[in-house]
């Protein structure tokens, strides 16, 4: 089966402007660099000001992926084809073998999974059966009875179906045959001329002629007459007598309810989980339409092919996307703080104490020589504005203006202008959810042995900050039952006014604020006042973690 050998280049979930462009700009230039192939992706939904900035340059917007572990398509699955439910016991054991498998699907001419044979069918068959009617039950074909005693057909059609009357052995007079064969039955004989023609007057439908022993003509015309089918072997008949049930179609042993199958697309942990309370070796793969595509076993999973990611604007596992424990790491770029990621090998991590992932990206291109195109250049230069407030961020350096001022100028944008434009498509609330407000811009962190989350909404008037504070006060609760944390803080940041205002819910959170930023809540207010507080990652969470540490 074929894989999907791309790279995937992806940021943080809840996604920022910074995360998608970086995570765009970096796949180009990867792929410009000719170092494999590369895709950008994105780890949740896309916030109004983002899909401003690709659509005014209009770059689509990065493939969603909910989950970077493992899945079945990323294993070495076996490809052992699909049978048709027609064919033999026999002829299936012998598949088997030269499979060197133990079990064998079964499929329809569309490729859907019909069932499963398994040895332990087989021996069943060959074992446990003693009904010597069961040939006929089955509705088995004469093509199958032929192969099976590698026959060959004197008379009859091979294509027709034995499907009344039992399996006997022409062992006895032809005086004492009369008494045990009645009509339609499959008789094993000899060579003997006068038992041939005692069994096809008594109406036998096939006649199995043993040893290879000649068959008169006066026979063959007689049971061509007849309708009866002639098969000469040259097996004895002791040797027929064990064989004979081997002929039965599959279909009548193979198992079709309660089948144990997984998806291309299925996870490989959850894959485990069901492997480990079954007794299979063998499970069958079905692809998205429900077509048999192959079989895995538990020794598939130890040649799993991990899926390999690029991160972008994180180095945090509870920002990451999920199933990264599952996934090859292969490098990480980010300005943030070092976070919580554990990778099984060494990596290429570039950490740079910038406003912004994307001016680190900018150098990047500039120090492999390569040229930036516009598009580029706008979403770069869009990231920059953003995570940095347009520059009033402190956690904004000489190097992302300088950054942001080459790229505006490749990108022909005026970067106040385009700034306003973006800022106001970003705080349109109105139309929007407490929960498409709230997770917008939301990252959870650890410190002093608890999870507390961030979320962070900026906007151009206070107005618009005091609508959103009334649909998000009543929605922490829900925030903190859903996602289990310990406390959760939203920063309402005024960018023009550089300050924000504070609101939270759980725990110590109003107290480990007001000492962290040596402020009072003042009495009938919802929150706290941080004037000049504007940036998240430098300003807002090493206050907050040192006063945790303190408590």
């Amino acid at each position: 089966m074929e894989r999907d050998k791309k790279i995937w280049v992806i940021g943080h979930k809840n996604p920022d402007t910074d995360s998608i462009c970086a995570a765009i700009a970096y796949t180009d230039l990867k792929n410009k660099l000719g170092e494999g192939r590369y895709e950008s992706k994105r780890a949740g939904q896309l916030n109004e000001e983002t899909k401003y900035v690709l659509d005014y340059f209009k770059v689509p917007a990065p493939g969603y992926v909910a989950d970077v572990g493992a899945q079945v398509k990323d294993i070495e699955i076996r490809t052992t084809g699909g049978v048709s439910n027609h064919i033999s016991m026999k002829k299936a054991w012998e598949l088997m073998k030269e499979e060197n498998v133990v079990t064998l699907p079964v499929t329809t001419e569309q490729g859907q999974l019909e069932g499963l044979i398994i040895t332990g069918d087989i021996a069943t068959s060959y074992m446990d059966v003693y009904d010597n009617e069961i040939l006929a039950r089955a509705r088995t074909q004469y093509k199958n009875i032929k192969e099976t005693v590698e026959g060959t057909l004197l008379e009859g059609n091979e294509h027709g179906y034995f499907v009344k009357g039992k399996v006997v052995v022409a062992a006895a007079s032809p005086e004492m045959m009369e008494e045990y064969i009645t009509d339609d039955d499959l008789v094993i004989l000899g060579n003997r001329y006068e038992v041939q023609l005692c069994a096809l007057e008594m109406n036998a439908s096939c006649l199995i002629v043993c040893s290879g022993s000649p068959v008169s003509k006066t026979i063959r015309k007689m049971a061509a007459e007849r309708g009866c089918v002639v098969i000469s072997t040259p097996y004895d008949t002791f040797t027929v007598a064990r064989l004979i049930n081997q002929s039965i179609p599959i279909k009548y042993f193979m198992r079709r309810e309660h089948l144990v199958t997984f998806g291309t697309e299925e996870y490989v942990d959850a894959v485990k989980e069901v492997m480990s309370k079954e007794r299979h070796r063998d499970f069958p793969i079905l692809d998205p339409d429900g077509r048999y595509v192959g079989m895995i076993s538990r020794r598939n999973l130890l040649n799993m092919k991990k899926k390999q990611v690029i991160l972008v604007d994180h180095n945090e596992r509870s920002q990451a996307v999920d199933g990264i424990g599952g996934a090859e790491i292969l490098e990480i770029i980010d300005h943030h703080r070092l976070g919580s990621l554990e990778t099984i090998s060494p990596v290429f991590f570039r950490n740079q104490p910038l406003g912004c992932t994307s001016t680190i990206i900018y150098q990047m291109y500039q120090e492999k020589g390569i040229a930036i195109t516009e598009k580029i250049a706008g979403l770069l230069c869009s990231a920059i504005i953003s995570d940095t407030l347009m520059f009033r961020s402190p956690t904004c350096t000489p190097m992302d203006r300088q950054a942001a001022e080459a790229l505006a100028q490749i990108a022909g944008i005026q970067i106040e202008e385009h700034a306003k434009n973006m800022f106001q498509a970003g705080s349109d609330f109105k139309s929007k959810s407490p929960e498409e407000i709230f997770y917008q811009d939301f990252k959870t962190f650890f410190a002093a042995e608890m999870e507390f989350g961030v979320c962070q909404i900026s906007a151009m008037s206070q107005e618009e900050l005091r609508d959103v504070e009334e649909k998000l006060t009543p929605y922490l609760e829900r925030v903190l039952s859903e996602r289990k944390l310990s406390m959760v803080y939203v920063m309402l940041t005024n960018i023009l006014e550089e300050s924000t205002w504070l609101i939270y819910q759980g725990g110590n959170a109003r107290r480990i604020a007001e000492g962290a930023f040596h402020v009072r809540q003042a009495e009938g207010a919802g929150g706290l006042e941080l004037r000049g507080v504007v940036s998240r990652k430098k300003q807002f969470i090493p206050a907050i973690m040192i006063s945790m540490q303190e408590e």
